[in-house]
C-alpha cells in the first residue's frame, strides 16, 4: 500500500512540486517521497496514540467524498501539513510562505485523493482494510479474522466508518479491544521503523 500512496502523491504534486520553480526539479521526488512519509507516519502515529475512531471519521465525513479545501480545518490534516512545512524548510532550505504553500497545497490534496479512493467500490487498491493493515504491522489482518472466527462473519473496517459518523461513538468494549490492537501493532511498527527506516522503504519506490 506504500507505493500506491507514494504514486498518489506523485499524481497530486504536479503544481505544488513538479511545475513549481521553488522546487529545484533535482528534489521533486525527494519532496515527494517525503510527502509520502508524512501521511504514512501521520496516519500511523494516529492509530498508535488510540485515534482509530478520528481516522475513521476523516475518511467517512462527508459520505466519503472530501475535497482538499475542506480538509484543511481537520486537525490532523492540519498536524501533517505543519510537519510537511517544516521538512521542507529544514531538509530542503524551502522558505517559510513557499514551504506553507507547498504543504497546504500538497497534503490536503493527497488526502483527498486518498479518501476518495478508498471509498470507492471499483479500486480494489484503495481499502481501508489495506491501509491500515500497512501502517499496523498486518494487525488489521489479524483483528478481522478474529472477528469473522467470533461469528461477525462481514467484518470489515469500512464498515466501521459508518458506526463512527453515523453518530455511534461509543461502540462498546470490541470496539475499543479493536482499537487497542490496531494501537499496539501502530506502536511496534513504530518501533522497527524508527530512525528513517519508513523513508527507506519509501525512497525504494523512486525510479
Amino acid at each position: 500500500m506504500l507505493e500506491e500512496l507514494f504514486n498518489l502523491v506523485k499524481g497530486s504534486a504536479n503544481d505544488t512540486v513538479i511545475n513549481n520553480p521553488d522546487v529545484p526539479n533535482e528534489q521533486n521526488n525527494e519532496v515527494i517521497a517525503e510527502a509520502t512519509n508524512t501521511v504514512a507516519s501521520g496516519l500511523r502515529n494516529m492509530v498508535a496514540g488510540g485515534g482509530l475512531q478520528n481516522i475513521l471519521s476523516l475518511f467517512g465525513g462527508n459520505k466519503g467524498q472530501q475535497d482538499g479545501k475542506s480538509l484543511l480545518s481537520n486537525p490532523i490534516v492540519n498536524m501533517m501539513v505543519g510537519h510537511f512545512a517544516g521538512k521542507l524548510m529544514s531538509k530542503f532550505n524551502l522558505g517559510g510562505n513557499q514551504a506553507n504553500n507547498v504543504a497546504s497545497g500538497l497534503i490536503p490534496n493527497v488526502l483527498s485523493n486518498l479518501i476518495n479512493n478508498t471509498n470507492d467500490p471499483n479500486n480494489s487498491s484503495f481499502t481501508i482494510d489495506k491501509l491500515l493493515n500497512s501502517i499496523t504491522g498486518g494487525q488489521s489482518t489479524q483483528v478481522a479474522e478474529q472477528q469473522q472466527a467470533g461469528g461477525n462473519s462481514g467484518f470489515n473496517f469500512q464498515d466501521l466508518i459508518g458506526k463512527f459518523t453515523g453518530g455511534q461513538q461509543g461502540g462498546g468494549g470490541g470496539l475499543m479491544d479493536i482499537v487497542s490492537k490496531l494501537a499496539g501493532g501502530a506502536q511496534s511498527q513504530q518501533q522497527q521503523n524508527g530512525g528513517g527506516g519508513l523513508m527507506d522503504l519509501i525512497k525504494g519506490f523512486i525510479k
